[in-house]
């Protein structure tokens, strides 16, 4: 097995978050030469060869219409990658272009990752501050309508195509969630302007730092952001940090493997394990500490996807940080892009990725160290009775402390994250815990 601490920086072709395409951790191309798969020196399979030849000689024969022997060849290809797993397809030249012109985190669209689930759309993630995410559109959603037709038994790429459009046009998505009744959702596309990594001070000493997807460039904008955070903090070392992965689809693979980095010091971060000579990865800490061993939170949910259930993993294997939240998505797939002639490409799952201590996440997903499911808070205002500093002649505190009436409120100056976010509340308050029993 080849063992590598890193890849070299990615490809162009590394990244594939498209208006719809599920979100993935994505290799680099490999070789012609490693591409080979062992076995693939096996006889042909000749009896189903003439089967095909003479299917496709009755369709040119007897269908309604004529049918060009380029459409029935291609619509065949289809059918071959369709079937072999929801990641795997054959990319025409309109999308293997899209899926270059990715990487920049820069596309036209909706702002959304999503899956298939019983032959319907499947909302994988909102992206933040895109047009999907303003409308409220949430993960699990079902989209079982895209401008009043049916997506029962369309393929993924013919469904982004529906969705995709020039910027400032209109679409309606009927959607179904948890089991209730359609309802439909208006949508302006927008060329989507994807920011990758946001950080910012909760409270003095608690920094929070949100990564939305896993871009070519991720890893460099968390460093960044570790360094800004210590900054804004006044220079000194935080207290306690949240690592916000939820609604995160995924992304490229060496993002999530140089974000784990920030964070440990050594060991294992992920390996894969294909066919394919080249498939076969390690990928290991270095001993640098970007984040100066501050004590973590990571939060995730079911829109925690590919990349960052590899962050989540590691970082849970290693103890590195306790994992709060929902059950993470269940993506433990690496698809590599394998371009073909004519400006077309097959975007293949090649490997399964594992985590440090050996776990595969596909189809089962991170579970979380604390279990907390989101919850809207509501605020009772309950009136207080007296307290002694109320009462008239009431004593002072004796070591010069202000008294603390009832009348005393601690107002805060402008609305906080966490103050609306349950589990990002539960996420510092636990890092405020942690802080209380180390004695910092």
């Amino acid at each position: 097995m080849l063992h590598l601490r890193r890849f070299a920086r990615p490809s162009t072709l590394a990244l594939a978050i498209l208006l719809g395409m599920q979100g993935g951790a994505w290799a680099q191309q490999p070789p012609a030469e490693a591409a080979a798969v062992p076995g693939s020196k096996a006889p042909l399979p000749l009896d189903e060869l003439r089967t095909f030849a003479e299917v496709l000689d009755r369709i040119k024969a007897a269908y309604v219409e004529p049918v060009d022997d380029k459409t029935l060849l291609e619509n065949a290809i289809k059918g071959m990658l369709s079937n072999l797993d929801p990641h795997s397809a054959y990319l025409e030249p309109d999308a293997f272009a899209e899926l270059q012109e990715s990487t920049s985190g820069e596309f036209g669209g909706l702002g959304i990752e999503v899956g298939m689930e019983d032959g319907f759309i499947k909302v994988v993630s909102p992206i933040d501050d895109t047009p999907a995410s303003k409308a409220g559109i949430e993960a699990g959603d079902l989209i079982v309508k895209i401008d009043g037709q049916p997506t029962k038994g369309l393929s993924m790429m013919d469904a982004i195509a529906k969705m995709r459009g020039k910027p400032g046009s209109t679409i309606s998505l009927t959607l179904v969630r948890e089991g209730g009744q359609p309802f439909d959702v208006k949508l302006t596309r927008a060329v989507i302007k994807v920011r990758s990594v946001k950080s910012l001070i909760l409270e003095p000493g608690y920094g929070y730092l949100r990564i939305t997807q896993f871009q070519v460039n991720s890893g460099e904008e968390v460093g960044k952001a570790l360094a800004r955070l210590k900054k804004d903090n006044g220079g000194k070392k935080l207290n306690g940090l949240v690592l916000d992965l939820r609604n995160n689809p995924g992304g490229v693979l060496q993002a999530a493997v140089e974000i784990s980095d920030h964070f440990l010091t050594e060991g294992l971060i992920v390996y894969t394990k294909g066919r394919i000579a080249n498939s076969e990865l390690r990928f290991n800490a270095d001993a640098g500490d970007a984040s100066e061993g501050v004590p973590l939170v990571v939060l995730i949910n079911g829109g925690s996807a590919s990349a960052s259930e590899i962050v989540a993993g590691a970082l849970q294997d290693h103890k590195r940080g306790v994992v709060m939240g929902t059950d993470s998505f269940g993506k433990g797939s690496v698809q590599t892009v394998l371009p073909l002639n004519n400006d077309r490409a097959l975007k293949l799952t090649t490997a399964l990725y594992y985590t440090p201590n050996g776990r595969s996440i596909q189809a089962q997903g991170i579970e979380p160290d604390i279990k907390v499911e989101r919850a809207k808070l509501t605020r009772e205002q309950a009136a207080e009775g007296l307290r002694e500093a109320d009462l008239a002649g009431h004593l002072g505190n004796g070591n010069g402390g202000p008294d603390r009436p009832t009348s005393t409120q601690i107002a805060s100056d402008s609305p906080r994250p966490q103050d609306d976010d349950y589990q990002l509340g539960q996420a510092l308050n636990l890092l405020k815990g942690l802080n209380l029993t180390r004695g910092q």
